[in-house]
């Protein structure tokens, strides 16, 4: 359910989920041999080493003056660390490792400000009269620093996907739940309403609000995200040959980039899958993750198109009746019954595992085992009001250049599975824990 806010009060649980999120991340850096924390797994992304600094940078950015009243103790790593990079055009990061300061110092930088920060809090815990003055809630300004500190969870477990096997600690997979055997196949979606964003009063990120309902019209929907098995019967005819398929920014990008399978897969006798730790030969039952280029490319081969945000929430959240649920599953609670999230696992299970978590119509897996793209460019909704002491979080990225990806993966947290909860994403990127599904109208 949405956080509701408060100006004054810092709950424990607040201060709890900050330290749980912490070690979310703390663990993730651990799993990187250190020879290796100064290399660049995702080209368009910064190198491993920005990361360390980043996270405590953001949240002094974040709470420095708002709400400590600190001077900074170094300004340069405040601004050498304050903004991450997505590279729109082609181009890419050309830094070198000896560009960057070393491991120690920001070390001593991170470790610092975590100790700082962590004294205010206790201030303001207290009821400190600065913390009564604060410009904006405190329970807001600490949930943008939880749910940051979580997106970056996610973000470094994908980019950390990419380092090769042997720069890593490796750690043993769960086995994987039971699944059904299955036949892909569509569920028809009768006509309705959407209920998008978020009503002001509860904590979230300055695009989803306002709260409005769209009207849908009648569709089907895939009831499993497309399969790597689906994926392969769209290589084997040609998919990534025919440029027919493709839009022309999208043919451009693939050749290239020499795009020619999804970037999980790694081919020598047969087809393997780069888990996290491992090459597995390829689960053909699991969701494939592609690009929102490719994802639409295999739509249209399909004869099929991805669906709009509206639809997509109509599928997960509708029922048939006018009334509409928290989660495709009701309105309890997100647990590990109900899905493959909130970082329980590295990688995805089958598309037909967990059936507990489908929505009222019988759609499969719409929440965790990877995020889903749909043909919506990430635009605000009306009423939509910047964050003053985050102006750019969305706003620059309303360029119609990135799309909308509704769901979550196996490493996103429980608290943004909420309905409003929007993600989004350039069409070429191929690096996200991003899947799809199709709907014909």
């Amino acid at each position: 359910m949405p956080v509701a806010e408060d100006h004054v009060e810092v709950s424990s649980g607040l201060l709890q989920r900050l330290s749980d999120a912490r070690g979310i991340t703390d663990r993730l850096f651990d799993i990187v041999k250190p020879e290796y924390l100064y290399e660049r797994p995702i080209p368009e992304r910064h190198r491993i080493i920005f990361y360390i600094g980043h996270l405590e940078s953001f949240d002094w950015n974040l709470l420095r003056e708002r709400l400590l009243g600190l001077a900074s103790f170094h300004p340069q790593f405040d601004r050498l660390f304050a903004f991450g990079i997505d590279p729109v055009g082609g181009g890419l990061p050309d830094d070198k490792p000896s560009d960057w300061p070393s491991m120690a110092e920001v070390r001593t930088y991170a470790r610092r400000v975590r100790e700082i920060v962590d004294e205010g809090f206790r201030d303001v815990a207290s009821g400190s009269e600065r913390a009564k003055a604060a410009e904006f809630p405190v329970s807001q300004l600490l949930n943008v620093a939880i749910e940051h500190r979580l997106m970056h969870a996610e973000t470094l477990a994908y980019m950390l996907h990419q380092l090769p096997l042997d720069q890593k600690v490796r750690e043993a997979r769960l086995p994987e739940p039971s699944s059904q055997p299955f036949t892909p196949s569509m569920v028809g979606i009768p006509a309705g309403v959407a209920t998008l964003g978020l009503e002001r009063g509860h904590f979230g990120w300055d695009n989803e609000f306002e709260l409005h309902a769209e009207s849908v019209p009648p569709f089907a929907i895939d009831k499993y995200k497309i399969t790597n098995g689906q994926w392969l019967e769209f290589m084997d005819a040609g998919g990534y040959q025919k440029k027919d398929l493709w839009s022309d920014d999208a043919w451009k990008w693939r050749l290239e980039r020499d795009i020619s399978h999804p970037s999980f897969w790694r081919r020598t006798d047969s087809w393997y899958l780069r888990t996290m730790f491992e090459d597995v030969l390829l689960p053909t039952d699991w969701p494939v993750y592609v690009s929102h280029a490719e994802a639409s490319a295999y739509a249209c081969w399909a004869g099929k198109t991805l669906p709009t945000e509206s639809e997509w929430h109509r599928a997960a959240f509708g029922t048939e009746r006018e009334s509409e649920r928290q989660y495709p599953w009701g309105n309890s609670e997100p647990t590990g019954e109900m899905g493959n999230f909130d970082f329980d696992r590295w990688d995805p299970v089958s598309v037909a595992a967990i059936p507990e978590g489908q929505s009222a119509f019988g759609v499969m897996g719409m929440l965790g085992n990877g995020w889903e793209w749909t043909s919506t460019t990430f635009q605000p909704f009306a009423g939509f009001q910047k964050f003053p002491f985050y102006p750019g979080y969305s706003a620059d990225f309303f360029d119609g250049k990135h799309f909308v990806m509704k769901g979550g993966s196996a490493r996103t947290a429980a608290c943004m599975l909420r309905r409003s909860f929007r993600n989004w994403f350039q069409p070429h990127y191929q690096y996200a824990y991003s899947g799809f599904r199709c709907v014909s109208r």
